[in-house]
């Protein structure tokens, strides 16, 4: 066996494309916006509809399914066709998602709809980081990627804060006409700075196939789906948590939820420079500083400062995770950029669904704080997993 170590094959533009990268962003935001809507409009919706607001929830649960799929699924459909050109298809996609859920005069035409969206969201979110190795030097392949993320930690924070407004002002169904035009816009920016972007990947099922027998990857995957599933057992039941906690009530809850979203983008701003640097570092500070947050959220007790600071830790945490994770990918197993960012895309739809069940089970049957302290240990569990992956390859100490 051939044990010498090639440079890294990620190809780069001969000058870095920054409004390339920005205009990914910008669709992610547009993708991750639509995605979350439905929690702010649930509700309208059902009454509109006609419909329980359990039914309607599962627009939410279309998405996340067709998310994971086509994630998956795109790259080895695809293999040869120019990502620029599927970029923008998935754009339009979104945009014609939105557009019929606006207008559906039924529970099963809006679920259609929202499966579009989960084909053009998992699609986009697993080629993003491919295109970003296109556009940037591999020295800052990190740092794109925190761009690129940076526009998720803001939709998570924006989407139903903004939704709940403007569905008050406007009306369910406008509001996924802004989502439709948010879509449009991300597109035309897109196509006015995407360049042609060749796979770097090698494609077809047998690529995938050659990517999931490497052990060293399924362990990384392991450890990303520790990570994001300990962080959704917490966060899908946060408002039960922290309505146990003393001397926190509905209001402080809000500013709680702020202050988490707030120290998100910070954990994302930051997470770039430093997994290009040190990613070994990130992967083990970002999911322990998360495990800490959860775990002193849970155990804080009555202090209204103390809940506040470990809220803000656990933001902070999580939003360096994404970036992490995906830099981890990239970093691990670069000739096949678009599998790993599949299968990455994937084991959050699976975190987000697994973390769900496992959480409610706790909440239900041992207590509020039970999902905090699970999750919290499997989160830093991942964390120790992912830094104990030495590769090949040297991508930082």
């Amino acid at each position: 066996m051939n044990n010498t170590v090639t440079p890294n094959p990620i190809p780069v533009a001969h000058r870095p494309a920054w409004a390339g990268v920005v205009s990914l962003s910008l669709g992610v935001f547009a993708l991750v916006t639509a995605e979350f809507l439905p929690a702010s409009l649930l509700p309208r919706m059902a009454g509109d509809l006609g419909v329980t607001p359990g039914a309607a929830g599962q627009s939410v649960t279309a998405t996340a399914i067709a998310g994971g799929l086509a994630g998956l699924l795109l790259p080895v459909a695809l293999p040869r066709a120019d990502r620029r050109h599927l970029m923008l298809g998935l754009m339009a996609v979104a945009v014609a998602s939105n557009l019929l859920v606006a207008v559906a005069p039924s529970l099963p035409v809006l679920l259609g709809a929202r499966l579009l969206l989960g084909v053009a969201l998992g699609g986009f979110w697993a080629l993003a980081v491919a295109v970003a190795a296109w556009l940037v030097p591999d020295s800052h392949l990190g740092r794109a990627v925190t761009v690129i993320n940076t526009g998720v930690a803001i939709a998570t924070i924006a989407a139903v804060p903004v939704g709940t407004w403007l569905g008050e002002l406007w009306g369910w169904r406008q509001v996924f006409v802004v989502g439709a035009g948010l879509a449009l816009l991300a597109l035309a920016v897109q196509a006015g700075t995407l360049p042609r972007v060749v796979s770097a990947s090698a494609g077809g099922l047998r690529a995938l196939g050659s990517t999931l027998r490497s052990l060293f990857l399924l362990l990384g995957l392991l450890a990303i789906l520790l990570i994001a599933a300990g962080h959704f057992t917490g966060y899908t039941y946060i408002r039960p948590a922290l309505e146990s906690v003393g001397d926190v009530n509905a209001g402080d809850i809000a500013v709680l939820l702020l202050v988490y979203g707030a120290a998100n983008v910070i954990g994302t701003a930051v997470s770039g420079v430093l997994a290009d640097r040190a990613l070994r570092i990130a992967a083990l500070m970002f999911p322990v500083i998360l495990g800490i947050g959860m775990l002193g959220t849970a155990f804080v007790g009555g202090s209204a400062a103390g809940v506040f600071a470990v809220v803000a830790l656990w933001g902070f945490g999580f939003g360096g995770v994404p970036t992490t994770a995906q830099t981890w990918g990239a970093r691990a197993e670069p000739e096949r950029l678009e599998q790993v960012g599949g299968l990455i895309v994937t084991g959050f739809q699976i975190a987000i669904a697994s973390g769900a069940v496992f959480g409610g089970v706790l909440v239900d049957t041992v207590a509020a704080s039970g999902p905090l302290i699970a999750g919290g240990v499997i989160t830093i569990a991942g964390g120790l997993l992912l830094a104990s992956l030495r590769p090949r390859r040297v991508f930082g100490r």
